[in-house]
């Protein structure tokens, strides 16, 4: 037997290998993909009212990262989902990191006001940091793990309000990120 049959054939005889990430990846809502785990892409930013934020301070809990802009239509489209799913969510230990793409305050005031009056959002003035993260496209979602890790994306806009989003946050919100 060659060498690649032998590992192939180990991989699938060891417990929590195997086949294991093959149903974990059936369980994902549509649209999210598991992400190779590596360090998120750390930053600093302050939102509208020039609050700062740290990514580094969410350690320990997971964060849902979303990038948009107001120019986007799937973004226009997705934002009232993200803001009833945020409600829904809210006694929930996720945390969820709204991060606009380039624009000015009083664009994204308007927008919010429009789409999600509840939200509010970093600003990455420059894009350096939408930039480091590298979305193929916007709106671009990441959910970061406990330990800092990009676990999940999620490529266009997603129904974060229904039942299956939903309850795949909750799940994930509730573990500690090393499974």
């Amino acid at each position: 037997m060659n060498l690649y049959r032998q590992l192939w054939l180990l991989i699938l005889l060891i417990p929590g290998i195997g086949l294991a990430p093959l149903q974990a990846d059936n369980a994902l809502p549509k649209g999210l993909r598991v992400y190779s785990p590596g360090p998120a892409p750390v930053f600093r930013l302050s939102d509208m009212d020039n609050e700062a934020f740290a990514l580094d301070s969410a350690r320990g809990r997971w964060v849902f990262v979303h990038f948009w802009a107001s120019w986007c239509g799937p973004c226009r489209k997705e934002m009232p989902a993200v803001q009833r799913m945020a409600t829904l969510l809210e006694d929930e230990p996720l945390l969820i990191v709204m991060v606009n793409t380039s624009e000015d305050e009083d664009t994204v005031f308007s927008f919010l006001g429009s789409y999600a009056p509840d939200m509010n959002s970093l600003m990455d003035r420059d894009g350096q940091v939408t930039e480091a993260w590298q979305p193929r496209g916007l709106p671009a979602t990441y959910l970061v793990d406990p330990q800092g890790n990009i676990r999940y994306q999620a490529l266009g806009g997603r129904p974060w309000d229904q039942p299956e989003y939903l309850a795949f946050l909750r799940s994930l919100s509730r573990s500690d990120g090393t499974n």
